[in-house]
């Protein structure tokens, strides 16, 4: 397992994180985790060098922090660095963060988490996490042995949201999405660079772009991978890409077999920053390039159609009709289609605002009937 330095914990941490957010479950139901399963897998990884074990509260249904617990005794506790998200977005005071983490380290079965997140901050929520002053409720967590590390995961849209957070606190370390599609969008790869900059390392999330980039490929995209005549696949180039960037702490993989914890063990052991030739970046900047030629509707996600009168969600339903030809798997998009859309696309009125306000002049209206039809 190659391994980059964590300087504030003065440790290496293990190329590979495990993140604990796509467990096998039983029957498909996100809450019931598939335990013997899940904790031979983890083990695995221990076993094999990753030291960097990644979960959440909310994660399968308030169960994965106990899962990781389970699978992190015996000895296993000790040999990694756990991480896990503060749940903040109901909260009213530090009255209500105190019970939230000693509930979360009753979850874990440990005295102190290694690294602790402000889970998912984007546009309004950072207006709330400053209002709340969680900064200060987790320095003193910090100080009084809870926590070892501060950080956040971000889920904001564009790099300048990214470093108004950054440059706000001294954080430890924060968690963005990166992957070669994702170049761009949310923080991407100007993000990266500014938080390495401020000496910042950045534990990556999706790399796999949630597993659209392996899910099934599209002929296009194959002949890309053929022509470098190499056995490589999918997954093994979109993970030799993340580690080929530099300011990556680790990256993070939520794997569901055992199959790809062997793969992705493997491929990390190997890969690292700078080994990637300049004729195979210049193949997966040519199968991003691809991928986003396969795009139905060019939404650019800039919400000039919101805010809708109906609540809908307009650039993330984009998303999803865009991702239901691009990405294969449809039954993995409409599980995630019902997990992620609160307000479903029938309940567009058709009123046309979003219409007249579109840059891009796509027909929203019908995208609407669309996914209403492909997903409800």
């Amino acid at each position: 397992m190659n391994y980059r330095k964590f300087n504030a914990a003065n440790m290496d941490v293990s190329l590979l994180g495990f993140g604990a957010m796509r467990l096998p479950t039983v029957k498909g139901d996100a809450a019931k985790i598939d335990e013997a399963e899940a904790i031979r897998m983890i083990r695995y990884a221990i076993d094999k060098g990753v030291n960097y074990i990644d979960t959440a509260y909310v994660y399968h249904g308030q169960q994965s922090e106990s899962l990781v617990a389970k699978a992190l005794a015996g000895g296993y506790r000790e040999k990694v660095l756990v991480a896990t998200k503060m749940p903040y977005w109901d909260m009213k005071g530090p009255e209500e963060m105190g019970p939230m983490l000693d509930k979360q380290l009753e979850n874990l079965a440990t005295d102190q988490i290694d690294m602790y997140l402000v889970h998912n901050i984007a546009g309004k929520d950072w207006d709330k996490v400053k209002e709340l002053k969680i900064w200060d409720f987790l320095s003193e967590q910090r100080d009084a042995g809870k926590i070892r590390f501060i950080g956040f995961s971000f889920h904001g849209e564009s790099p300048a949201e990214l470093k108004e957070i950054l440059d706000e606190y001294p954080w430890d370390f924060c968690q963005l999405q990166i992957n070669y599609m994702d170049q761009e969008f949310q923080a991407g790869i100007e993000g990266l660079e500014y938080a390495a900059s401020k000496g910042i390392p950045v534990v990556v999330m999706e790399p796999l772009k949630g597993g659209k980039l392996t899910d099934v490929i599209h002929p296009s995209i194959q002949s890309y991978w053929d022509s470098i005549g190499s056995d490589r696949t999918p997954a093994e180039w979109a993970l030799r890409w993340v580690a080929n960037l530099p300011g990556v702490l680790t990256i993070l993989s939520g794997m569901t077999t055992m199959e790809q914890v062997e793969e992705n063990v493997r491929v990390l052991s190997d890969a690292d920053e700078g080994k990637l030739s300049e004729n195979e970046l210049a193949v997966i900047d040519a199968v991003a390039e691809e991928y986003h030629k396969l795009i139905t509707y060019p939404c650019t996600a800039c919400k000039y159609c919101m805010p809708c009168a109906a609540d809908i969600d307009i650039p993330l339903l984009m998303d999803f009709r865009n991702s239901y030809d691009i990405y294969g798997n449809k039954a993995k998009r409409k599980s995630e289609f019902g997990f992620q859309v609160s307000v479903k696309p029938s309940s567009c009125t058709a009123c046309g605002k979003c219409e007249a306000e579109c840059p891009q002049h796509i027909e929203i209206i019908r995208v609407m009937r669309e996914a209403a039809e492909i997903y409800e």
